[in-house]
């Protein structure tokens, strides 16, 4: 596997008729090689949130606007099974469902690589993959819902978890008349619906991701109901985790009752993963690159500085019934 460092000198090595590095031939090439070894539709998505450079997160964020991505980078493709590689923070959770259902009605088979990390509406984008492939540095993270609420001193982020708790707090300590005071500041923060929103949001993140895990997963297992809603349940638990951000790790994801297949298991597999994903930090290192949401042809939906760039296929669809078979071999590997 050439490594961070060793792509880098080779794209060092190559050149645009500018006289810069081309990440996107490099990025592409081993979005190819991975199609090659798999015989299996490869799509990427993935965004610059572990950059240095200051990025509005909600160019970030897993949004509706990704639908449009993704129908650009399945429109040239045959396969009917899909390699997806995620490496996001998360974002709308109903962003989240239309593109889940999307790639499901597109595809017949998915298997969800992260080789870093996919958190909070990333993670619920995983659990929606018939195989779920994660290595041993590789993360996802809880789905508990978060709200901004607008306070005096500007917009704060909280769990909706937390928001019900504090309100409970809040019941409990206003019995005492001299509390009042300073729980008034808090209590106008809460708008007319919030607590009800923050009970059916709850709802709404579990509810999905067992129905996902329920139809894909664990599909025709006898208990896939159960199995579901214990495992959609404990992702979406704040009680457990108390923080958003909180790594879940391949085992622990499998304690849990997730079908996780280790990246390692296979070196060819490994290898070619991480090349697109090394390739694919390069690029968001040296260009403005935020977003990239890109097919093994090289068709590309791009999102740099607040707009979107269309790349189209560089190539012509692969033809003969080579691909069919190689599909068949490689299907639910």
């Amino acid at each position: 596997m050439p490594t961070w460092g060793e792509i880098l000198t080779e794209l060092n090595k190559s050149s645009t008729p500018a006289g810069t590095p081309d990440y996107d031939r490099v990025r592409r090439q081993y979005l190819q090689r991975l199609h090659d070894l798999t015989g299996r539709a490869v799509i990427l998505y993935a965004t610059a949130w572990l950059e240095s450079r200051p990025i509005p997160p909600a160019e970030l964020q897993v949004g509706l606007p990704d639908i449009q991505g993704l129908m650009e980078a399945a429109s040239n493709l045959r396969e009917r099974d899909l390699d997806l590689i995620i490496h996001s923070p998360g974002g709308s959770a109903e962003a989240a469902e239309s593109l889940v259902e999307y790639i499901r009605k597109r595809f017949d088979h998915v298997r969800v690589f992260v080789p870093v990390a996919a958190m909070s509406a990333a993670t619920m984008m995983a659990l929606s993959a018939n195989k779920l492939v994660m290595g041993q540095h590789s993360q996802l993270g809880p789905i508990d819902p978060q709200f901004i609420i607008s306070t005096p001193e500007g917009a704060r982020s909280a769990p909706a978890k937390a928001i019900l708790n504090q309100f409970e707090l809040a019941k409990r300590e206003c019995k005492t008349p001299e509390n009042l005071a300073a729980w008034m500041p808090i209590l106008r923060t809460y708008a007319p619906g919030l607590l009800t929103q923050c009970e059916d949001s709850q709802k709404l993140a579990s509810g999905m991701v067992a129905g996902w895990l329920e139809r894909y997963m664990f599909s025709g297992e006898e208990d896939a109901k159960s199995k579901s809603k214990t495992v959609a349940d404990w992702f979406a638990d704040y009680e457990s985790f108390h923080s958003h951000g909180r790594r879940v790790g391949r085992d622990q994801a499998r304690a849990i009752g997730v079908k996780v297949v280790d990246l390692e298991h296979d070196a060819q597999l490994q290898d070619a993963v991480l090349s697109v994903h090394h390739a694919t930090m390069h690029t968001f290192a040296g260009t403005p690159a935020q977003k990239i949401i890109e097919n093994y042809h090289g068709r590309a939906w791009v999102r740099m500085g607040g707009s979107f760039i269309n790349i189209p296929a560089a190539k012509p669809l692969p033809t003969g019934n080579r691909a069919e078979r190689r599909r068949q071999q490689k299907r639910g590997k």
